[in-house]
């Protein structure tokens, strides 16, 4: 049974998402600030986190910083929760490494998709070769780690998943739409344009270590390398 973590200092969201989780199947554990979280996770890793932005004590984008560069909660997924819903709000918890982003309110079936969907790619068994190679650039796929010419290249969670993605789907044009549902999980309706900003912010991770052209836009499709 995954253990997921929510850190909502709402009393109602809290138990809300509480109950939800728990008839979905999983075991929750629910703070209303991040002082106990941080001391739960310590003692224990959850399969996932469930992570307000607006906490009393400290904002969930400082906690998502701290967990990422964390060894030990690196891996660990998390979803944002939060009322903002603009796209740079959206944005800024992307590249920080967030794995999703709800906006409030939101309905439990979606919830439970969104989080279903992110355990399923944090969890999945893939037999295909763990390092994969391309002009120079590879993947580690195990360990996590991109390199060019030998010289790391640091990506956020999603730029990784989604250079993988296209490195394993050489010479074919891959759409928006297809990238949004093999990358992120769900189909994110008439918001493509979260793919444009990591193939953008992807692009130039890649070329400040002097890798350029790897990734090309295909008019009217979407990318492919």
């Amino acid at each position: 049974m995954a253990l997921i973590y929510c850190v909502e200092d709402d009393d109602g969201i809290r138990e809300l998402i509480s109950c939800a989780l728990k008839s979905g199947g999983y075991e929750v554990k629910a703070f209303p600030k991040a002082k106990p979280f941080y001391e739960e996770i310590r003692n224990k890793e959850p399969s996932l986190v469930l992570l307000d932005i607006m906490l009393p004590d400290e904002d969930g984008y400082s906690i998502l910083s701290k967990l990422k560069k964390d060894s030990h909660t690196q891996d660990v997924p998390v979803i944002m929760l939060t009322a903002k819903s603009s796209e740079l709000d959206k944005v800024s918890g992307l590249e920080m490494g967030a794995d999703d982003y709800i906006t409030k309110p939101f309905g439990v079936m979606e919830l439970l998709s969104r989080i279903k969907a992110v355990l399923r790619r944090a969890g999945k068994q893939n037999a295909e070769a763990d390092v994969i190679e391309e002009q120079g650039v590879s993947l580690d796929a195990s360990r996590r780690i991109c390199t060019y010419n030998g010289q790391e290249v640091v990506l956020t969670y999603k730029e990784f998943e989604l250079l993988m993605y296209l490195m394993r789907h050489k010479s074919i044009a891959v759409s928006r739409d297809k990238l949004m549902e093999m990358v992120w999980g769900y189909e994110f309706a008439g918001e493509t344009r979260t793919v444009d900003m990591h193939i953008k912010t992807l692009r130039q991770k890649l070329e400040a270590a002097g890798c350029t052209d790897l990734i090309k836009t295909v008019r009217g499709i979407g990318y492919k390398i």
